[in-house]
């Protein structure tokens, strides 16, 4: 049971989880706890917005959040992520492979084993870390977008699991 309520929100979150609904279909739980702060619901919208238009792509978004959320031991993150991963084109396979840190396509395995450094080592990475990243491809930008969807999904993991928010998608178990 959640350690906030889900329900009887404040009047101010309303249009947003209106927004959210559309956008998701239904309002997804982890959105109904944070919607008890208007501000932290303003901050955790714009951020997936804001990302979903970054250059990454959705689906290494996706993969980059389950590798997260599965080191985090974030149920509800790796269980929403992993949808939306293979809503975003991503086979079962990837997801799973994501969600252990690993991938086939050497860009991607890249982007993965530095989220998880950053989130293993609290963000003491080396120039050689950067540097992998920049060997495969990703520029600068991309390197600080990585680290924003780092931090995201930071935030989200700690939200679902400190407040024990319930799973409202299709159950993963932990690698």
């Amino acid at each position: 049971m959640s350690r906030v309520p889900l329900e009887n929100t404040p009047a101010a979150s309303q249009p947003l989880l209106a927004q959210i609904h559309h956008a998701f279909g239904a309002t997804p739980n982890m959105f109904k706890a944070v919607a008890n702060s208007p501000v932290a619901l303003q901050s955790l919208w714009a951020v997936f917005g804001a990302l979903g238009k970054g250059t990454l792509g959705a689906k290494l978004g996706e993969q980059i959040a389950v590798a997260i959320a599965n080191r985090n031991r974030c149920e509800y993150c790796l269980a929403a992520h992993t949808v939306l991963g293979q809503n975003a084109g991503a086979s079962a396979a990837e997801m799973a492979a994501a969600q252990g840190g690993q991938s086939t396509d050497a860009r991607t395995a890249a982007a993965l084993a530095f989220a998880l450094k950053v989130v293993e080592q609290r963000a003491q990475v080396t120039d050689a870390d950067v540097a992998s990243l920049r060997g495969v491809g990703f520029d600068d930008a991309q390197v600080v977008e990585i680290m924003a969807h780092v931090a995201l999904n930071l935030f989200t993991n700690y939200i679902n699991v400190a407040l024990d928010v319930p799973v409202d998608f299709p159950q993963v178990a932990f690698k």
